[in-house]
């Protein structure tokens, strides 16, 4: 493991029974409480988005927003902020995805993704990959290309990685740290 996987796992809380009984919730905000480890988050997340030549950076609601935020900014690229349905002004591609109990819808304006941008989409957690699959749907009807999919964790046990091997159509799915 390398230092950086190792200062961002020393800074992730597991809270028991969170939300619920028998879940275990991985904490992120010591991580982003501490400037060296959000800094390094920041530097290895963009460094993933030059590297394979994003031109926009997605960041999924809500944790996603607080990370891609600060990405876009240290590589020189726009943010987008891809919402739950109702959230934006104005006209808006929707997706709807189901969920494990029930379904949900995520929004992106539309003019804001059109044909020549390359999109990293970037979030806190790959769990189930429910959310993620939907963005790159969203992304390509757009008109946009998906440069890949980042993230500080993967849930590798809730098989989110399997789910969205087909909807990433060969682009990468990086996380910085699998448990």
């Amino acid at each position: 493991m390398t230092s950086t996987q190792e200062l961002l796992l020393s800074r992730i809380r597991d809270v028991q029974d969170y939300p619920k009984p028998g879940v275990v919730f991985k904490d992120i905000t010591p991580l982003l409480a501490d400037p060296e480890a959000f800094t390094a988050l920041t530097d290895a997340l963009a460094d993933l988005c030059v590297k394979h030549g994003a031109t926009k950076i997605v960041g999924l609601e809500a944790r996603g927003f607080i990370l891609a935020a600060p990405v876009s900014v240290r590589a020189g690229i726009g943010f987008i902020p891809v919402r739950k349905a109702g959230k934006l002004p104005g006209a808006t591609l929707s997706q709807a995805y189901d969920l494990e109990y029930g379904s949900a819808e995520i929004e992106v304006h539309a003019e804001d993704l059109s044909a020549g941008d390359r999109v990293m989409v970037i979030d806190d957690v790959l769990a189930t990959g429910g959310t993620a699959e939907a963005s790159l749907e969203l992304i390509r009807r757009a008109g946009a290309q998906v440069a890949g999919v980042a993230v500080l964790m993967e849930l590798s046990f809730l098989d989110g990685r399997a789910r969205l091997e087909q909807a990433l159509q060969g682009a990468p799915l990086e996380a910085l740290i699998t448990v």
